[in-house]
């Protein structure tokens, strides 16, 4: 077994790393490949990640045959905003082989060491809205676009390495024909008019667009008083806006105002997961045609992002957001929705979407190592 880091500008490593989830999943129905651009990207410097992080790419070579492949982070941004010296560990892809995993293991604890860093967490990658954790339940059902999905052995792999688990995050599925409280709407109506919020909504790209430097401002101040988490910049937020903007329903992003000021938000977007299966992930030159067609025509939706700034947190913003998850739903005629990744520590929230019907499906867990002997 031979261990490899990548270097960037080396076309084949770089397309032997790209390449081995492909190999791996062939049989798997389930698997939804990454979008062969943003796959790519996390090569180029010019990614946002770069300007205040950064990261080792490694293979792991039976042979002259990739077996398994391996990033690890360091994100100075995120320790400098929670004052840690955490790395991350992301894009773990493997045979089930102890051997392999256990050398890409080590040489990225080395290099983690060697950044100064005393604690590893993964998966967890480049971006806010990269999705977090290995799956450990629901490898039955297809991932929304976006979120991980792994072979059932992973968590074993990556245990037998030494990590513990550090926490859960549960997706839950959501009916479009369920049977929505009415109590909801109207709660939500009531503390709209009391507190004086309304629900800006965006007919297009367009409108859209102009509020994107608001939203990030709106999401920083969403962190006031949390942990775990990293402002946005704007070459990230513009980063993430290019890629919303061409898939992503503008009239399916909701943000709670209160007279001119954002308080909330509700990100929502259609799933175009099968599109992407069906293209491999390649954009070109004809699969943004299929993947266009496919926010159309999907009946899945993702509910993947809702926040409020900490003063209205507990003044009953909730409702709203869950009023307005419902609507999203049903005013977009689909048949099923995603809500994605909320953490098991947020039991309030989890008893209140139990109780509006809402199946917790699918697990991913974050694990954690120490690098301290």
């Amino acid at each position: 077994m031979k261990i490899i880091q990548v270097d960037p500008h080396d076309s084949r490593l770089v397309s032997d790393y790209l390449a081995l989830p492909f190999r791996l999943y062939q049989d798997t129905p389930q698997w939804v490949p990454p979008l062969e651009p943003d796959a790519r990207k996390v090569f180029n410097h010019r990614h946002p990640f770069y300007q205040r992080g950064e990261a080792v790419f490694l293979l792991a070579y039976q042979g002259k045959l990739p077996v398994g492949r391996l990033a690890v982070l360091n994100n100075h941004a995120y320790n400098e905003f929670n004052h840690e010296q955490t790395g991350f560990f992301y894009q773990f892809e493997c045979e089930d082989s102890l051997e392999a995993a256990h050398g890409l293991f080590e040489t990225g604890f080395a290099w983690a060491c060697r950044q100064g860093l005393n604690k590893i967490v993964g998966p967890k990658g480049f971006t806010v809205f990269d999705g977090l954790g290995l799956l450990v339940k629901g490898f039955e059902h297809r991932p929304a676009f976006g979120l991980p999905y792994n072979l059932p052995y992973y968590p074993d792999l990556v245990e037998a390495s030494g990590f513990i688990s550090q926490g859960d995050l549960v997706s839950g599925y959501l009916s479009g024909q369920m049977d929505f409280p009415p109590r909801i709407h109207e709660a939500a109506r009531r503390i709209q008019e009391r507190r004086g919020i309304h629900v800006a909504r965006f007919k297009n790209r367009r409108e859209f667009s102009r509020m994107i430097p608001r939203l990030m401002d709106l999401y920083n101040a969403s962190l006031g008083g949390t942990q775990g988490n990293t402002p946005l910049t704007q070459a990230e937020v513009k980063t993430l806006a290019d890629q919303m903007l061409w898939f992503a329903n503008p009239r399916l992003i909701k943000i709670l105002m209160k007279e001119d000021q954002p308080v909330g938000f509700l990100v929502a977007y259609p799933d175009i997961s099968e599109a992407v299966q069906r293209t491999r992930g390649k954009l070109f030159p004809l699969g943004w045609i299929d993947l266009l067609l496919e926010t159309r025509r999907t009946k899945w939706i993702n509910i993947n992002g809702a926040g409020i700034v900490e003063d209205y947190r507990g003044l009953g913003g909730t409702a709203i957001l869950f009023s307005e998850m419902q609507k999203s739903v049903v005013e977009g005629n689909f048949d099923h929705a995603d809500l994605v990744q909320i953490g098991v520590d947020n039991e309030k929230m989890q008893l209140e979407l139990r109780r509006l019907g809402i199946d917790f499906y699918k697990t991913h867990r974050l694990y954690q190592k120490s690098l301290v002997p």
